[in-house]
């Protein structure tokens, strides 16, 4: 596919997306940066910047006041908790907020461990990143058995037949990744969930990865948890997480005394931090934004975050489509996961990749040097890592992409690695 056609091709308003980001315009060496390191966090439009700067020049102040900034902190936490009550589709007590993934994941398998103990099955999976592993793994010390699903090395997709073979009427939670943070692989949650429930097992998902890259839908679902990182999809650096209100009202969670004991209240720790809070529901109205420039029929805001969604994942294909067939022609080059293109819809703009006995941060800090951002190592998915033994060989190379990059940018990188590989 020409780079032309993938410029046509789309209801994307690639400029004005570009548009509503400051930091696309920061030049490397008399180059404009291309950021293709998306997965350890995207970068922030204007209206996120602006929120937070709101929030700490006229609302700074604790909630639960009757004066009025904290008034305005709480309409602040409330408005955004409805915001992402329609990101995820759930009510908005069933959202909360936390430090970030893996403190939320922490929290919460420490709540639920308290009900487990010898005999109790947690399954987990090679594909995750750790912060959906370790959490759980660390409950082997009250007895819990850890069972972990292996992979099919040949696509880096998850092995089902072994997930439904390590299943049993003793697993009590099984917790897996919506889309691998380091191939890119988007696992079939939806089966994993009805295999899960199927068994009596409660499900924790990992969105952090998936949420720049597709809809999320807990009622559909049907799942018991879902985190996510909003600095993912364009927000701040902090976490958040859906839970069902049976569970959240049934696990007890470890919490100071003064804390209300209400939900979602009781599972927040401390003060939080409002100015974040404040550009979360900016992110969510950005990408909701996105969605109202192309359906001028999206009449809520779910509406909104639906359609922009279905743009920016087509968008997103052609790009990785692109980048996948440039990859495949430089000499030497090893793809890790899904490459296919009649199955794209199983992976996200994310892919790793290795050339030869280079190391990956080498390659990485070749394309620094040409102002084009990528990363290397293993990304926190040890396990995949090791698994795929890389390792000890400095992991991989990760390309990350999202919808305010460019063909151009993948026309940039893709030459870059053809220069390295030539030497």
């Amino acid at each position: 596919m020409s780079t032309a056609e993938l410029n046509t091709d789309s209801l994307l308003d690639v400029a004005w997306v570009r548009s509503q980001f400051p930091s696309l315009e920061m030049q490397v060496n008399g180059q404009t940066a291309a950021f293709l390191d998306g997965p350890a966090g995207t970068q922030v439009p204007t209206p996120v910047i602006m929120a937070i700067q709101n929030y700490l020049t006229h609302c700074n102040a604790n909630h639960g006041g009757v004066f009025d900034t904290s008034r305005h902190s709480d309409e602040m936490i409330a408005d955004t908790r409805e915001a992402l009550a329609d990101f995820f589709n759930c009510s908005s007590d069933e959202v909360v907020f936390g430090q970030n993934m893996t403190t939320l994941t922490f929290a919460l398998s420490r709540a639920i461990g308290r009900e487990f103990g010898p005999g109790d099955e947690i399954l987990l999976t090679t594909l995750d990143h750790d912060a959906n592993f370790s959490p759980w793994k660390a409950l082997e010390e009250k007895g819990v058995t850890i069972r972990v699903v292996d992979i099919r090395e040949e696509d880096c997709t998850l092995d089902l037949e072994d997930l439904k073979a390590k299943l049993s009427d003793r697993t009590r939670l099984v917790a897996v990744g919506y889309a691998s943070n380091a191939v890119g692989t988007i696992n079939p949650v939806r089966e994993i969930v009805r295999l899960a429930h199927a068994a009596s097992a409660m499900t924790y998902i990992d969105a952090v990865h998936y949420a720049p890259h597709g809809l999320l839908d807990v009622k559909e679902l049907d799942c018991d948890f879902l985190v996510c990182s909003p600095y993912k999809f364009f927000g701040p650096h902090m976490g958040t997480l859906f839970g069902k209100r049976e569970h959240l009202e049934r696990f007890r969670p470890y919490k100071v005394r003064p804390s209300l004991d209400e939900n979602p209240d009781r599972w927040e720790t401390g003060t939080l931090a409002h100015e974040l809070i404040a550009g979360v529901r900016a992110a969510v109205e950005y990408i909701a934004d996105v969605g109202r420039r192309s359906d001028h029929t999206a009449k809520t805001r779910r509406e909104a975050l639906e359609a922009a969604y279905r743009t920016t994942v087509a968008y997103e294909r052609r790009l990785v489509s692109s980048l996948i067939d440039g990859l495949h022609r430089i000499p030497g080059l090893q793809i890790y996961g899904i490459t296919d293109p009649n199955r794209l819809k199983e992976r996200c703009s994310t892919l790793s990749l290795r050339i030869g006995d280079h190391h990956p941060k080498a390659i990485a800090e070749f394309l620094a040097q040409r102002g084009i951002f990528t990363w290397d190592g293993n990304y926190y998915a040890l396990n995949l890592s090791e698994r795929l033994k890389v390792e000890q060989e400095g992991g991989m190379l990760r390309v990350g992409l999202v919808h305010y990059n460019t063909p151009e940018e993948v026309d940039r990188l893709l030459g870059a690695l053809r220069k390295f590989t030539s030497g």
